[in-house]
């Protein structure tokens, strides 16, 4: 009789694994939680399924060795970015290629962006009405009669040599730093110069420093590259420069991948005194630095100090400066600047990459950039973006979120109470047509759970407060759902 109940309790245990195990392969099918997401812990699954926690361990470890989600140390499990999740919903069709991919490329943050959503909170662009359209239209006829040989011929592959100049005598005008032409590459967006330099100047093996949080993508390409991330923590008045000078030293990594001016996703910027102190630390400890600035010229109030590239005199400093952001999304112009021996070794690979970034793109941004009017209308942008980060705040005032109101930039960093989980808030708010971006896929170590990114720039002021409003509805329903489990 003993061993009839032992083995009838056996197959129940076995029927209930199953169950769990089914319920979590359908909502990753489902897209319930994202590739690169994280699952509810053993204890908390246990509790909402009203199971044992070692019967979700045994349904855990079973996705696990089917490479649908994978551990990670001390943070839990995760769903991989190559599961089924993500391959099946990249063609619905019922064909069985055979031809199958060995690797496993990752975008996490391109996962969020698939969605079609109606309150798009996760990308940060600007409303394409903030910009000056028809404007913009007219230098492209002019450019033709300029140029009419322009879609005849390739750009060199460092970019066309007359926006170099005029780049070069822009940053000498504006930022003091004295660069020649032949130290400017012109790159299709600074995702595309990060790329850049994590092949071009380290290798599998090395070791970087990196923000936490930080651009996910940077985080996907340097993993891509087989470069183990140091995380530095960045807090509203900057790094801890003696956890830097620690690493430097005893790690001695290849470089520092840093994004110092309305930082995404923070908004926090370095002072200047730091910033002169980094590039003393990388000259004495070898340890080159990456400064991605991206959100330059999105200020509200006085200008951000100078950039790194300033302070340097010894080369260590690779500068991205992208001007997709405000100018012109659908250009994709950004610029890499970088010393001579440096550029020497990230040319090449620029080379192999695309051979040079489309040069109509580069005469478009070249006379439209440098013009009176869209230098004026900068201005003006600033205000309107202005406008919406507060419209956002003030939807958001009483939720008890926290955040620090950044300066510039196109996004508010936040972290929420304990009891709303950013994963299941995303899941429910991506069913609701409302996108936003988790803070673990900005954080190197895969945690900052109870964060989260919202970007102000793409919504009218309207939507804006409508979108905001639905999201803290479904925040406090879930709030309300926790306080009955």
């Amino acid at each position: 009789m003993a061993s009839r109940r032992g083995m009838a309790q056996a197959e129940i245990g076995s029927r209930r694994a199953n169950s769990v195990y089914e319920t979590i392969r359908s909502g990753i099918k489902e897209r319930k939680w994202l590739p690169g997401g994280k699952l509810p812990s053993v204890r908390e699954m246990g509790e909402r399924m009203e199971v044992h926690r070692l019967t979700v361990l045994k349904a855990y470890r079973q996705l696990a060795e089917e490479g649908i989600i994978e551990a990670k140390y001390k943070s839990g499990y995760y769903v991989k970015s190559h599961s089924m999740a993500s391959s099946e919903s990249l063609h619905a069709g019922d064909w069985d290629y055979k031809a199958r991919s060995l690797y496993v490329n990752r975008s996490r943050l391109s996962d969020i962006h698939r969605q079609q959503v109606d309150y798009q909170m996760s990308e940060a662009l600007i409303d394409p009405n903030l910009l000056p359209n028809a404007y913009l239209s007219n230098y492209v006829k002019q450019v033709f009669d300029l140029y009419p040989r322009v879609l005849s011929t390739y750009s060199t592959v460092l970019g066309d040599p007359e926006l170099r100049e005029e780049l070069a005598c822009f940053f000498l005008a504006k930022h003091g730093i004295s660069v020649h032409p032949d130290e400017l590459l012109i790159t299709t967006g600074s995702q595309q110069a990060i790329d850049l330099v994590s092949r071009a100047l380290a290798k599998p093996g090395d070791k970087a420093l990196i923000e936490r949080p930080t651009y996910s993508p940077a985080i996907d390409a340097f993993h891509q590259q087989g470069i183990t991330l140091l995380p530095v923590e960045i807090a509203p008045e900057g790094y801890d420069l003696d956890e830097v000078e620690r690493f430097m030293k005893t790690e001695r990594p290849r470089l520092f991948y840093m994004n110092p001016t309305y930082q995404n996703p923070t908004g926090y910027t370095v002072p200047a005194a730091q910033r002169k102190r980094l590039v003393e630390l990388a000259e004495k400890y070898q340890c080159l630095l990456v400064e991605d600035d991206v959100y330059h010229d999105i200020y509200f109030g006085s200008p951000p100090p100078p950039p790194l590239f300033y302070y340097d005199t010894e080369g260590y400093v690779l500068y991205i400066r992208s001007f997709s952001k405000y100018v012109a999304p659908g250009l994709r112009i950004s610029v890499l600047a970088a010393r001579p021996a440096l550029m020497e070794a990230i040319a090449p690979v620029k080379a192999l990459s695309d051979n040079g970034t489309p040069l109509l793109n580069q005469k478009i941004f070249q006379h439209y950039f440098f013009s009176t009017r869209l230098q004026e209308h900068v201005v003006k942008l600033r205000t309107a973006l202005e406008l919406r980060k507060t419209a956002m705040e003030s939807q958001l005032a009483d939720t008890g979120w926290h955040w620090a109101s950044p300066e510039g930039g196109l996004n508010l960093w936040l972290r929420l109470p304990r009891d709303i989980p950013v994963d299941e808030l995303l899941r429910r708010a991506l069913s609701r047509s409302i996108a936003f971006v988790p803070g673990s896929i900005c954080d190197p170590l895969g945690g900052m759970n109870d964060r989260m990114r919202l970007s102000y720039s793409y919504l009218n002021e309207g939507k804006l407060a409508e979108g905001v409003h639905r999201l803290i509805a479904i925040a406090d329903e879930i709030r309300v759902e926790h306080r009955f489990l």
